[in-house]
């Protein structure tokens, strides 16, 4: 493990300084439009701007990686980011917030597509849960740590944007000092909407509202909290513990998946989730220590569905689909993230704050009937389910780099058919071994197209 982290360091580096930007600018701003009495709808437009802006970047970004190449990319896109951010503070318009926050959105895709491809193409086969797993706990530490600065600032001033800043120009360092230059050029995955819609539809579902539920949270629990009294330290604290309760529930849940039904688990865990939800809605006077304590126990339900979710429609399609499969869910949540944040922030101006909760318990509901009617008959899986990896819970972390990468689709064929991974040698030979590819290798590939 010491070796993976001193290896990946600058790469984790990177991810805990951006998400530290990122978790603080996305809570500094619901905050500061709440103060303001902005219409929830429109603060709920700029949330759902910056998710529409995360899934167009995916097709941007493979572009602009495959042009310029990756350090290139992140180093403009980090710029974009950081001029953005400080456009925040020069105007109070709203609509060119919507505009700041979809850039914004864009250019943090193509970052984090940089970074999980990165990762992809220098992990081997056996370290890639470990490396993965390290990069997810950096993604939480630095989300968190972004409401714990927030808690510490006095007011909405601009000296918060020039923290967020700061960050963003910050994580230019790691990057830009790294001699682990040489990765492999991305190939974009195929897209088979329309086969997974007829295969795994349910599960499509319940991903798109897992989407709306995470969405919602990242961007309107913070207008909550503010609605319910609560100081800008005392929301700094409701929003750092709620989001490292994700990161708490991926441990449990990864021993949990491997053990017993996924289609089952899902099921218990979405009913959990509506359950933690009731007393948030149903008791308006909760003290403040009973209030992060229960939304502690309905976020470590929350995040812990979309990880199971991968890994349940993982086991239902074949291993040659999987790296299409990740592309779909990605797309499905990002539509739920982008819908989520504009249902919630129009219900909860004319009906009140707890409007969230209650959407997070039906949109569990939702997600609790739907894995219900599945787990009534068995679906048709992979001869062995696959190990339970801790995954991203959200777009704040997209699992765009496994799906881009071209070496994870081969080592998973690879496996399912009984071959053996390339050697380190081989695969540092510059694609020599691709120049003379042998007879049964050219007619491998040609069955597999």
């Amino acid at each position: 493990m010491g070796k993976i982290f001193s290896t990946f360091l600058p790469l984790y580096t990177t991810t805990l300084l951006m998400l530290l930007g990122s978790g603080l600018l996305t809570t500094y701003v619901s905050l500061r439009l709440a103060s303001e009495h902005v219409n929830g709808a429109l603060i709920g437009s700029i949330i759902a701007a910056n998710y529409i802006g995360l899934v167009i970047g995916g097709k941007v970004g493979h572009n602009l990686i495959a042009r310029v190449g990756h350090i290139r990319a992140y180093v403009a896109c980090a710029g974009i980011i950081t001029a953005s951010v400080v456009g925040h503070g020069l105007t109070d318009f709203i609509p060119l917030w919507v505009f700041l926050r979809l850039i914004i959105g864009l250019c943090m895709m193509c970052q984090y597509m940089v970074l999980e491809s990165w990762l992809n193409d220098q992990a081997e086969s056996s370290q890639r849960g470990m490396i993965f797993g390290l990069y997810m706990v950096a993604t939480y530490l630095g989300l968190s740590g972004g409401q714990v600065i927030l808690s510490l600032q006095t007011g909405f001033g601009v000296s918060t944007l020039l923290i967020v800043a700061l960050c963003f120009a910050l994580c230019l360092v790691p990057i830009a000092l790294t001699t682990r230059t040489h990765v492999r050029p991305m190939t974009p995955a195929p897209m088979e909407l329309g086969y997974f819609i007829h295969a795994i539809p349910k599960l499509l579902g319940t991903t798109m509202v897992t989407g709306m539920a995470i969405g919602a949270f990242y961007g309107l629990a913070p207008v909550y909290g503010s609605s319910k009294g609560f100081t800008t330290s005392q929301t700094g604290y409701f929003m750092s513990l709620t989001i490292f309760a994700g990161l708490v529930s991926q441990f449990p849940l990864s021993w949990l998946s491997d053990r017993f039904d996924r289609q089952r688990l899902l099921f218990i865990i979405a009913i959990l989730f509506a359950v933690a939800c009731v007393p948030l809605v149903v008791l308006p006077h909760l003290t403040f220590h009973w209030m992060i304590g229960i939304a502690f126990a309905a976020s470590m339900m929350q995040f812990a569905l979309y990880p199971l979710q991968v890994a349940l429609a993982n086991d239902q399609v074949a291993p040659e689909r999987r790296v299409s499969l990740t592309a779909c869910l990605l797309m499905a949540f990002g539509i739920g993230a982008s819908i989520g944040p504009l249902v919630v922030g129009a219900l909860m101006e004319p009906l009140g704050s707890n409007m969230l909760y209650l959407f997070f318990m039906l949109c569990a509901l939702v997600i609790g009937g739907l894995s219900y009617v599945r787990a009534l008959g068995p679906l048709p899986t992979t001869e062995v389910p696959l190990p339970h990896v801790v995954m991203p819970d959200s777009l704040a972390t997209s699992p765009l780099g496994a799906a881009l990468i071209p070496t994870l689709e081969e080592e998973v064929i690879q496996a399912s058919m009984g071959g053996q991974a390339p050697d380190d040698e081989g695969e540092s030979d510059e694609g020599a071994g691709d120049e003379e590819p042998s007879t049964g290798d050219a007619q491998e590939n040609q069955q597999q197209k």
